[in-house]
């Protein structure tokens, strides 16, 4: 099943915060994608925080996007306890 992407916010860790149409808000790391072409672009000048939403997926200024099923097959749910620091 193919899920849009509707909303995403680019951490400084090169983490996306995503929510997918069917309400979903999930965490993809892309940290092993930055030293991969056309990923590696995005760490000048800050360029990953520009991360935006197109056409069902997340993309970046200078045509540079990522497939929408690997956002969310590789990603984990944002309520999962190993991928959001709980308080102590």
């Amino acid at each position: 099943m193919l899920l849009d992407v509707i909303h995403v916010a680019a951490q400084p860790d090169f983490a996306l915060c995503l929510e997918f149409e069917n309400g979903e808000r999930r965490v993809f790391d892309m940290s092993a994608y930055m030293g991969q072409k056309p990923w590696s672009r995005l760490k000048a000048n800050h360029t990953f925080q520009a991360a935006f939403v197109e056409n069902g997926t997340v993309a970046w200024p200078g045509n540079i996007d990522i497939d929408p099923e690997t956002l969310y097959e590789l990603s984990v749910p944002l309520n999962d306890p190993v991928s959001v620091a709980q308080p102590a």
